[in-house]
């Protein structure tokens, strides 16, 4: 989700920023399915050329573009089996990029008890994967690591997402922080790879692109030039997940989060999903809502209720 606004971010500098980006393999939205509830992203490479030409960007799935069609075979065959290897997930990233061009590449790894990258071990690890492999094949590549205790803005599922962006990139005051500043932090990087950006200037530059409108205004020109989509509103079967407990939220297991998501049929419902109410640090009474659950259907809703009373909510509450 920080993509949709870092893209808009850097195009709107004016560098070139042709994102084209993969659909969810064990999450419940990735970039593609959250950015297909605003506008076309199967478009041909004839397209894409058009709008970057225009736009100095795109948000696109990378399958129609045939950038790397084996890897496009391979992530048909993990999506059903919930496959994501270290080995193919760097071959994926890095294909994709190289065959697109690009020439400089940030890497974002969240780090967590529950991310994908579980300690700070692992993730040093792999950024040294991913570096001697981007080193080989020239190009310019830089990783940040990440704090991936809990997830990122509200939503989770590809209408919730999508929401908890355009919120950002019109500064709406219900916007979330937290998906808000790790975006800026992240956009302000790639602004810095521009020689005429100073070290430690990139991060007021983004905010300036984005709190004076030229980032939504970039956004907006990139949906329209993609195919804007008519609006989606989100499922509407709900479960409102309340506290057993007063507390203080001490942990959130993103591994349960996003089972519960699937389990509501997120992203191929992209209208199902998570709206959390509450995150870490935040003081709970017993009964308060900690998050809504949106799905399509009863077997989905039932599925859900039935998890979360074996398994729990996915909150750990201290005193």
């Amino acid at each position: 989700r920080t993509t949709m606004i870092v893209t808009p971010i850097v195009a709107a500098y004016g560098l070139l920023m042709p994102k084209t980006s993969s659909r969810a393999i064990t999450s419940p939205a990735g970039t593609a399915d959250t950015m297909e509830v605003l506008a076309e992203v199967n478009l041909t490479m004839d397209t894409l050329r058009h709008i970057v030409h225009q736009e100095r960007a795109c948000l696109a799935w990378g399958g129609t573009a045939n950038l790397a069609p084996v890897d496009d075979i391979l992530i048909s065959v993990e999506r059903p089996l919930s496959l994501d290897s270290q080995g193919q997930m760097i071959a994926s990233i890095l294909s994709k990029k190289l065959a697109a061009g690009a020439t400089h590449l940030l890497l974002d790894i969240p780090v967590g008890p529950h991310a994908k990258v579980t300690n700070m071990r692992d993730a040093i690890q792999l950024r040294k994967l991913f570096e001697y492999v981007a080193l080989h094949t020239g190009l310019q590549m830089e990783v940040v690591i990440t704090d991936g205790n809990q997830p990122i803005g509200k939503g989770i599922g590809p209408v919730l997402e999508a929401r908890d962006v355009m919120q950002v990139l019109a500064n709406d005051s219900r916007a979330p922080a937290d998906l808000r500043e790790k975006s800026l932090q992240i956009a302000g990087r790639i602004l810095e790879f521009h020689p005429d950006v100073r070290g430690g200037s990139g991060y007021h530059l983004a905010r300036d692109i984005l709190e004076s409108g030229r980032a939504l205004e970039k956004m907006n020109r990139i949906i329209e030039r993609q195919g804007k989509k008519e609006a989606m509103d989100v499922a509407e079967l709900v479960i409102s997940v309340k506290s057993n407990h007063s507390g203080i939220i001490k942990s959130i297991d993103n591994l349960i989060i996003a089972r519960i998501a699937h389990m509501a049929g997120a992203p191929l419902n992209a209208g199902a999903g998570i709206d959390l109410n509450r995150k870490l640090g935040d003081k709970v009474r017993k009964g308060e809502t900690l998050y809504q659950v949106y799905t399509s259907f009863q077997a989905n809703w039932e599925f859900v209720q039935q998890f979360i009373h074996e398994q729990g909510n996915g909150y750990f509450i201290g005193g």
